[in-house]
């Protein structure tokens, strides 16, 4: 049996599908650990699986800086281009450089036999070349490989920035490692992913949906004998958590209230004073049961969001707001599993005609049945994790240039 070391950032979206590979893992008898900097993550964890949490004194400078910028992309206020930008300086750059010294100290510790690391935590990579432990990467986003083949620009300019901590942190090669040259993870299908010719190592296994801990109450009565026509489902994630939020849900709330349609709402009951009857409006909902019973979703393109959308054969309206979500959206208007909307410019109406048109033209229903069965074929969990007991078998010896 392995020792498997995951080692993540403390974003859900980043460290949910490690939870579901590990499950497999420890149920193969494998020992499997996380390092994180979020002591929450021990409850989220599956069974037999380790926290390895990376903590600092209460007085030590780095723990009173990464309490600043571990809370600012929910609070931020940015798009496009910009919001990249911002990513890097003000969020990854940091948490890479304030998570460096716990990785290596944990990794001491625990000695995996294979690092998993995820694409946003060079940190972890880094650690991992200067222990000489093999490495493989999780690529949660997958506009982070596509961003080279459609904006060149920012990818060198990403590059640039991942070097040069790399560089910081004694890395002389002037080349990202972020990305394993052993295994990388693409959580995605290539018919999502879309056409780029890409090495051996990178291989696409499919969205890995992971089903949360404990139940989320959900009035399951109440929604199946509401009398709307088209079951909805809104949600813009958890990273968008400024007043951009409510000005979204007041235009949901133009197109859609006391309408033909049931709309379940991801967000605080508080925002508004009143929602109209037709909606079911909760901070959580137990999203994975539900949607086999929806009939389109509405969301801001975040990569799980509609990689659990689109394995239930769903259409979609996007709207991004920023990231990487121009590119989640862009690859879901080009499969033709759905429209797009300029968060900035759209009106209720134009919202509503997305929404209408996605429900009945079923040339968008089929195109999302047919990323379902591209997803099922590149075989999800086990097929990830059946490919990192694989390293963990047959691994040369590698030597990395340091």
């Amino acid at each position: 049996m392995a020792k498997f070391a995951f080692i993540v950032p403390p974003l859900t979206g980043h460290v949910n599908p490690t939870l579901s590979i590990g499950a497999v893992l420890l149920q193969q008898g494998h020992e499997v650990a996380w390092i994180s900097l979020d002591s929450s993550l021990a409850e989220r964890l599956p069974q037999g699986g380790q926290l390895l949490l990376i903590q600092y004194a209460a007085n030590d400078l780095e723990k009173q800086e990464s309490e600043l910028y571990l809370d600012i992309i929910t609070k931020k206020i940015v798009y496009g281009i910009d919001s990249i930008k911002f990513l890097y300086e003000d969020v990854l750059i940091p948490l890479n450089r304030h998570s460096y010294k716990g990785i290596v100290w944990w990794l001491d510790q625990f000695k995996p036999d294979l690092i998993i690391t995820d694409h946003q935590l060079v940190a972890g990579a880094i650690a991992a070349v200067h222990q000489n432990i093999p490495y493989a990467t999780s690529v949660t986003a997958p506009a982070a490989i596509k961003v080279m083949d459609e904006l060149p620009k920012v990818h060198e300019w990403e590059q640039n920035q991942i070097v040069a901590l790399q560089q910081e942190l004694g890395i002389i090669s002037g080349k990202s490692i972020a990305c394993s040259e052993l295994l990388t993870l693409v959580l995605t299908s290539g018919a999502f992913f879309g056409e780029m010719e890409l090495p051996d190592q990178y291989r696409f296994v499919g969205p890995v949906v992971h089903k949360r801990k404990g139940n989320s109450s959900f009035d399951w009565d109440r929604f199946e004998h509401m009398k709307g026509k088209h079951k909805l489902l809104v949600s813009i994630g958890t990273t968008f958590n400024h007043e951009h939020k409510k000005s979204f849900f007041t235009r949901v709330i133009e197109a859609f209230g006391d309408g033909p349609y049931t709309v379940v709402v991801v967000s605080d009951p508080l925002l508004f004073d009143h929602w109209p009857a037709n909606f079911i409006v909760q901070q959580n909902v137990p999203q994975l049961d539900l949607l086999p019973h929806l009939d389109a979703v509405i969301c801001h393109g975040g990569h799980n969001t509609v990689s659990e959308t689109l394995s239930n054969g769903l259409p979609l309206v996007v709207i991004p707001i920023a990231y990487d979500q121009s590119h989640v959206a862009g690859r879901v208007v080009r499969t033709g599993a759905g429209l797009r909307l300029n968060f900035n410019r759209f009106k209720a109406k134009h919202l509503k005609e997305a929404v209408d048109e996605v429900l009945v033209n079923p040339a968008f229903k089929q195109a999302a049945e047919q990323l379902k069965v591209s997803f099922v074929a590149a075989g999800g969990t086990a097929a990830a994790a059946d490919l990192l007991v694989q390293l963990t078998l047959n691994q040369p010896a590698v030597i990395f240039n340091t």
